[in-house]
């Protein structure tokens, strides 16, 4: 099971959070989002497609979420949890940790905004810069 969400670059994103990732529907960012890599996207927590959040809300699942940036792709894997909330209707966080809110899209992930490769991040840097984030739940 799939669900994909597009989003776009921005003049402030660092990538330096050493726990966390986030996306956002955001329009503006300052650059004390630091672990955020793209804002303007598709979907938040909220919209994801209803058979990816029944998965993502079971426990012992593995998530792998990949982060595209033509010509690259990153990617993270995390677990799923019956803690689980998926109610923001503006963010997606995936955490290194197991802390849970309603913008946790996976815990336990492998990596954070702080892994992601800076050629990623370079591209991201431009607000014209279109990139996706691919859930995958098994």
């Amino acid at each position: 099971m799939q669900d994909e969400i597009s989003f776009y670059g921005h003049p402030n994103i660092i990538s330096s959070h050493p726990t966390t990732m986030e996306i956002t529907k955001d329009t503006r960012l300052t650059r004390r989002g630091n672990c955020i890599v793209g804002v303007c996207a598709s979907k938040a927590c909220s919209q994801l497609q209803q058979n990816i959040r029944s998965n993502l809300c079971k426990d012992e699942g593995v998530v792998k979420i990949e982060l595209i940036v033509e010509p690259y792709s990153f990617s993270i894997f995390g677990r799923s949890s019956s803690k689980l909330i998926l109610s923001h209707d503006h963010d997606i966080v995936i955490r290194k940790s197991s802390y849970v809110d309603s913008r946790t899209l996976s815990i336990q992930c492998n990596m954070s905004s702080l892994d992601v490769p800076r050629s990623i991040i370079y591209l991201l840097q431009d607000s014209n810069t279109m990139g996706s984030m691919r859930i995958t739940v098994e």
